[in-house]
């Protein structure tokens, strides 16, 4: 029965390994069906690079525009990788979010064929007139386009109720609704820059003194005073203002509009300022004179007519591409505009310049886009550093570039697989393994701390301050805490648990932030606004959950292997199991009482109150109190060895809903950790009452199996011995 026991138990550690690596590779790759977007051209290496440490300025702070892209397409598309062909035949291309978010920006007529909206439930599809896909399925915004405008009526009137009120399906109308409202202001931003202004011509001039058809909206711009001039005019004589200028301030005020708040790219040039502008507003300040630095506004939009005529302008020979550049330079010739240009030249497409024309200019195009972006990347960087707003940009592109707490998981489901392996063994085997145990469990811990104390550095406060914080921060946590019982005890089963404690955890922070989809690094609340508190008070806090969950994995141990007679009648093992579960609930009590206090005096601090009944404040009330009852009961003997693991396992439910738990009832002061997501966090209350199930029963059976037998049935047993 035992090595039954253990192969059974063996057979459950495997596929529960094999579903957390499937949820965690399902969550980080793009849905099966790949689309094809006709004529894609993959951005270069190059391009991406410079592009992802473009400082913007979103939610309340200054970040690389690769974080904005990443939490952007997260809430768009669900997922931070999409994968496209440029043809039926054609490999595919993954998008990372930065990519997307270049498409948006200056190849909108690519990016609106792109998949980029999620949908949960092709009913949403259906009541706004579009063509529904699949029941869950992405869609792209050419796909929307023909139900937009029901769409836009639909979520208006279902805005005006109540939340309570709302159905799911009206919830997701409303969602789609603001995404495909955002995305149009992505693909707005640079709107103007790229398509310029149509020009009519002015009445009474002859034909070749009429204006050209098209105008760069920055040239437009250096004319405000004028129009304003011709504007006055018009109002001071009581005449209509002249039909061209009319129609040019309509293209403006659209286009303006239209890249009014879909990206905050220009740093002001007035320190005092601090609000960051779009090219929408650079624009519109010109034209209403509503900025002493016209000159630096006119460069900003001109800067992105340069990036866009790059691209688009169809008319312009690779001589004259070639020529442009090398005035902007300061060269004579352009085979020496720049070293690093001239080598991609001669290195990568010397068979190209030996072509047509039509084959060179799209590689000259790439290359002057690079230069370019460079330039107006530098420009940005520069005036972001003068304001001392640029310090963590390059340190959080890196942080987002190498996806730390993906290659912690790695290591800690290659640990739980050994720590599987290791409880299957004995003797020699069994040590080795322990050893690599200890070495993977290291490597993920190293992993999850490296990427915190890079947090600590981009947002410049303590490591907890959100619900995301307090994941990997509790991963970090349970990692120490289970070594130091690893230590104190010497069985290798805390050891066992800690590999898979972190990989539920780190799977949980990754489904967490794709469901949540927002940027956990964003300024906190004002009330939150104190590193001293939130060092002494919420670290204290979190830590005391750690403590709770790692009372409740050896209790979960301890009920399995006595529960399956894994351990072999080994009432030292047990013991040792016990002083464990013991030491964290002594411990889970500290740090939540003195958590618990302090929190009270950083309240009357703030709130001029020390307790008031809060949701938040009751729960961490109800982990004090569960492990002061439990301590009691084991200290007056109402519960032994099965009480007091039992009751450590409860404590998980009782530690989740403190922890987790009130942020989804959306009522109480501590507003800060509100979600409507991680709904799946309610699996845990499931999980502690089967195992609780489990111990009653297998400790029902066990002193079933105890109780004395009937004194005839015990001398039957004796004659026939």
């Amino acid at each position: 029965m035992n090595l039954v026991a253990r192969w059974i138990l063996f057979a459950l550690g495997v596929v529960f390994v094999l579903g957390i690596a499937g949820v965690a590779i399902r969550n980080a790759s793009p849905p099966e069906e790949v689309r094809v977007v006709a004529d894609y051209v993959p951005w270069d290496e190059e391009t991406l690079r410079l592009a992802e440490s473009i400082p913007v300025q979103d939610g309340g702070r200054i970040k690389p525009l690769t974080t904005y892209a990443g939490f952007t397409m997260l809430r768009f598309y669900g997922a931070r990788k999409m994968e496209i062909r440029p043809s039926e035949d054609a490999d595919s291309v993954k998008l990372k979010p930065i990519a997307w978010m270049m498409d948006a920006l200056f190849r909108p007529h690519l990016s609106v064929r792109q998949p980029s909206f999620r949908v949960e439930d092709s009913a949403v599809i259906e009541a706004i007139g579009a063509e529904p896909g699949e029941r869950r399925d992405r869609y792209s915004y050419e796909d929307l386009e023909p139900g937009r405008e029901r769409l836009l009526e639909l979520a208006s009137s279902y805005a005006r109720m109540e939340k309570d009120e709302r159905t799911p399906l009206e919830n997701q109308i409303l969602t789609l609704a603001e995404n495909v409202r955002n995305y149009e202001q992505i693909i707005g931003v640079f709107g103007l820059a790229r398509n310029g202004l149509r020009m009519m011509p002015v009445s009474g001039l002859p034909d070749g003194a009429n204006s050209p058809q098209r105008a760069n909206a920055s040239a437009v711009m250096a004319t405000a005073p004028m129009i304003r001039r011709v504007l006055q005019e018009s109002e001071s004589r009581g005449e209509t203002i002249p039909p061209h200028v009319q129609n040019l301030l309509q293209q403006i005020l659209d286009g303006a509009n239209s890249s009014k708040f879909g990206l905050f790219l220009f740093p002001p040039r007035n320190a005092e300022d601090e609000h960051w502008l779009s090219p929408g507003e650079r624009v519109m300040n010109v034209m209403s004179m509503a900025t002493r630095d016209i000159e630096g506004s006119i460069a900003d939009v001109a800067a992105i007519e340069t990036l866009s005529r790059t691209l688009y302008d169809t008319q312009e020979s690779v001589d004259a591409l070639a020529a442009r550049m090398a005035e902007r330079l300061g060269h004579d010739d352009f085979d020496q505009a720049s070293p690093r240009l001239q080598a991609a030249l001669t290195r990568e497409a010397a068979a190209l310049l030996d072509g047509a024309e039509e084959d060179r200019l799209p590689f000259v195009r790439r290359l002057a886009f690079q230069h370019e972006l460079s330039e107006l990347r530098g420009d940005l960087v520069e005036r972001a550093e003068a304001r001392g707003e640029y310090g963590s940009i390059e340190l959080e592109a890196d942080y987002y570039r190498k996806d730390w707490f993906l290659y912690a998981l790695v290591w800690f489901l290659l640990g739980t697989i050994l720590a599987i392996a290791m409880w299957m063994v004995r003797g020699l085997p069994q040590r080795i393994l322990g050893y690599g145990v200890w070495a993977t469990v290291l490597a993920g811990f190293v992993y999850t701390v490296i990427p915190i104390v890079k947090r600590c550095l981009i947002m410049g406060r303590p490591p907890v301050g959100n619900l995301y914080d307090t994941i990997i921060f509790i991963t970090a946590a349970v990692v120490i805490f289970g070594a130091l019982v690893e230590f104190f005890t010497r069985r290798r089963l805390a050891l066992g648990v800690l590999p898979i404690a972190g990989v539920i955890l780190i799977t949980l922070a990754r489904l967490f932030e794709v469901g949540d989809a927002n940027d956990h690094m964003d300024p906190l609340v004002a009330v939150l606004r104190s590193n001293y508190w939130l060092t002494v008070h919420v670290i204290t806090i979190t830590l005391g959950y750690a403590g709770g969950l790692v009372a409740a994995l050896l209790g979960i141990v301890y009920v399995l292997l006595r529960g399956l007679r894994l351990d072999g009648g080994d009432r030292g093992l047990r013991r040792s199991l016990t002083r464990g579960v013991y030491g964290m609930v002594c411990l889970t009590l500290f740090l939540s009482l003195v958590g618990t206090v302090l929190g009270g005096i950083w309240a009357n601090d703030s709130w001029g109150r020390f307790w008031g009944w809060d949701p938040k404040e009751n729960g961490a009330l109800m982990i004090v109190l569960a492990t002061l009852a439990i301590l009691h009961a084991r200290i007056g003997g109402f519960i032994r060895e099965w009480g007091i693991h039992l009751a450590s396992i409860f404590l998980a439910a009782v530690v989740t809903f403190s922890w987790w738990h009130v942020n989804l009832l959306g009522t109480g002061l501590h507003n800060y950790g509100f979600t409507d997501g991680g709904g799946y966090v309610n699996l845990l209350y499931f999980v502690v009452l089967f195992f609780i199930g489990f111990g009653f029963v297998a400790m029902a059976i066990e002193r079933a199996q105890e109780l004395p037998k009937p004194e005839g049935e015990a001398e039957g047993e004796a004659s026939r011995a």
